[in-house]
């Protein structure tokens, strides 16, 4: 037999199957009606009997062709085919979408049935005399059932999806559940039964075929190798058979972090060079471990566990940068160590256990530190210095000497100058080579009895380099000022008055009387007459008892 006639057969045996589905739905009994009747007082019912039973009818969805789509065909015993019985149709789709020869009694179907939009219809028929328009039997209700065709694909309503699973994961891990739809019947025929497969993301994922459950199939995934998987997932109805429709989604998994990786540094040995100049508290260096993980998982500590720096230099950690920090503790100089050497360790802080054989977590590296040297200014050998002298000294008298040197490796030569904003009367000079400070002009203490000077020590090589030196000269007293009243006084001689005698003076308005033989000073003054001498009187100054005496006698009346 020829393909083609093969073909034919199983088309005919499928309508023959589909014509007697139809006919087993109508069935057929004498018509016959009696009305009920009161027989020895009692009430008797009698049953009408139908001419045409029927329950639902059939029909395929989604037909395509050019003719109406037979539905059924409806008969009534009262029907003698003498053509005085007509059928009349009604219910939801009546004259819209099903139609019924009024006398042979086909239903057919006029417009293209969907299941998925309406599963049923429900009618009603009615054989009808044409005569007089009167039914001959009670009105029917039937069905008529839309019979599901696999014309919907299953959908994925929820995709695509995105999820994530912590890397390592062991095989079969769970990673997610995806789940497809068939707008098909589920309970007719397999349309709407559903099986997942994967089309992309093998060999590392797997998916169940019935549950639509995707896991991991390959251990030890490495996210730091590859982050990120796109599977394509297929769902197909027919249980998956030839001639099913599928459908499908993606799903995008992400590797999440672990800690997996240890850190480590990607050199043995770092050589940073410092100049001795640098600050305390000053950034010394960075240095920074490599972990291939991300997050808390690459958090790292630094510390210092051996090396002639320690106290002097100390490490930190940045929790930004993840770089350990290599700061100053104390002052650097290169002419007393022009070197220093460092172990530095690393360790994550946040270690899983469950990952202990991938390490150790820890790794060390050698810091090498060079000091350079920095040309600094001379250095005096006392922060300050002290000098006396006598205010009588004369010009060009040493009064003591300063001393500075460069602290250098090369020790140039220093010399010495005043800084002249701090000896404006240039009273003392200073040998440029020697440091000895010298008296350049009088010097009187009752003035100024201190003086406060910088000298300057110069680098003769680089003039930039200058030191600066605090010098207090404080001046010795000599008695070189003979004594002075502080200021003016009215006096008083009283009358007739010996040389020699009492005299008296006023002083903030009262009298006093001195005496010249006692050198005592009394208050008051009682004499007859006392008046303001209005001449100017000869007296001298004691000079050993500091007292007023007259010369001679002075007469009020001689005045």
């Amino acid at each position: 037999m020829k393909p083609s006639d093969r073909r034919f057969c199983r088309f005919l045996g499928l309508m023959t199957l589909f014509l007697c589905l139809c006919e087993t739905s109508l069935s057929y009994s004498s018509p016959s009606a009696s009305r009920p009747q009161a027989k020895d007082s009692q009430e008797a019912h009698q049953r009408v009997k139908r001419g045409w039973v029927w329950n639902q009818f059939f029909v395929l969805e989604e037909y395509t062709g050019t003719d109406p789509l037979y539905v059924g065909k409806l008969h009534s015993d009262a029907d003698r085919g003498d053509d005085s019985i007509k059928y009349v149709l009604s219910g939801e789709g009546a004259g819209s979408i099903f139609t019924i020869d009024e006398i042979t009694g086909d239903i057919h179907a006029t417009k293209r049935l969907d299941r998925e939009e309406q599963a049923y219809y429900t009618l009603r028929a009615q054989a009808v005399d044409k005569l007089t328009n009167k039914p001959v039997e009670p009105q029917s209700e039937f069905i008529v059932k839309i019979q599901d065709i696999n014309d919907n694909e299953p959908q994925f309503l929820d995709g695509p999806y995105v999820t994530s699973i912590p890397e390592m994961s062991p095989v079969g891990t769970s990673v997610l559940q995806v789940t497809a739809t068939d707008a098909d019947d589920p309970t007719y025929g397999s349309s709407a039964r559903v099986i997942y497969s994967i089309l992309q993301g093998q060999p590392y994922f797997s998916v169940e075929p019935k549950t639509g459950i995707i896991r991991t199939a390959l251990p030890n995934m490495d996210r730091e190798a590859k982050d990120h998987y796109l599977l394509v997932i297929q769902a197909k109805d027919m249980v998956g058979q030839m001639g099913g429709l599928s459908g499908t989604t993606s799903v995008t998994v992400t590797l999440s972090d672990v800690n997996d990786n240890p850190p480590h540094f990607p050199r043995k040995v770092y050589q940073y060079n410092v100049p001795e100049s640098l600050p305390v508290a000053s950034t010394v260096a960075k240095i920074k471990a490599l972990d291939s993980d991300v997050g808390r998982n690459a958090e790292m500590e630094y510390r210092i566990v051996d090396g002639d720096g320690l106290g002097i230099i100390k490490i930190s950690t940045d929790q930004d940068t993840q770089e350990g920090v290599l700061t100053l503790q104390k002052e650097l100089d290169f002419e007393t160590r022009s070197g220093y050497s460092l172990k530095i360790e690393v360790t994550n802080r946040n270690i899983d256990p469950r990952f202990l054989s991938l390490g150790p977590y820890i790794d060390t590296t050698a810091v090498r530190l060079t000091v350079e040297d920095v040309d600094e200014p001379p250095v005096f050998s006392s922060p300050g210095y002290t000098m006396v002298v006598s205010e009588a000294a004369s010009a060009g008298t040493p009064i003591g000497t300063v001393s500075a040197h460069d602290p250098d490796t090369a020790n140039y030569p220093v010399r010495y100058s005043i800084d002249r904003n701090t000896d404006l009367e240039r009273y003392f000079n200073v040998d440029a080579m020697s440091g000895i400070i010298t008296i350049a002009k009088t010097l009187d203490r009752e003035t100024n009895a201190e003086h406060n000077i910088t000298v300057l020590a110069i680098e003769s090589q680089n003039p930039s380099q200058i030191g600066r030196g605090s010098v207090l000269v404080r001046l010795v007293d000599v008695n070189d000022n003979a004594p002075e009243f502080p200021m003016e006084y009215d006096t008083f001689v009283c009358e007739n008055a010996n040389p020699g005698d009492v005299r008296a003076f006023t002083f903030a308005g009262r009298c006093f009387l001195v005496s010249c033989g006692l050198g005592r000073v009394f208050s008051g003054c009682h004499v007859d007459v006392c008046g303001t001498l209005p001449h100017a009187i000869g007296c001298r100054v004691s000079p050993t008892k500091y007292t007023v005496n007259s010369l001679y006698s002075i007469f009020r009346e001689a005045l």
